[in-house]
């Protein structure tokens, strides 16, 4: 049984159903602007999710977010077949100079 709350809203009725907030999936790296699909492996993300692909998450960032200093995780990659319902984001977010390792 759930806690009091936590998803009965999207589930309490087919009128009151909703779909659940899911990953953008942003498609590319910030520091190097390298293509991360969203049905691959490969991209590391923070909890506000801030994208990265796994040689600078790793090599130049040591598994720190940049921008909030949390901690980068294996983003899930999401089935092709849900990608036409749900697809990923378009919105590139780059930072040309590269990316700092969070102080």
């Amino acid at each position: 049984m759930r806690a009091s709350g936590e998803a009965d809203e999207l589930f309490d009725g087919p009128e009151n159903r909703r779909e659940p907030t899911m990953l953008q999936m942003k498609p590319g790296c910030e520091c190097c602007d390298k293509d991360l699909p969203a049905e691959l492996p490969g991209a590391r993300i923070c909890s506000f999710e801030c994208t990265f692909c796994e040689d600078c998450a790793t090599n130049v960032l040591d598994g720190k977010c940049p921008n909030c200093g949390g901690e980068l995780v294996a983003r899930p990659a999401r089935p092709v077949a849900k990608l036409a319902r749900h697809p990923a984001s378009t919105q590139r977010v780059y930072k040309p100079g590269g990316c700092a390792k969070a102080t």
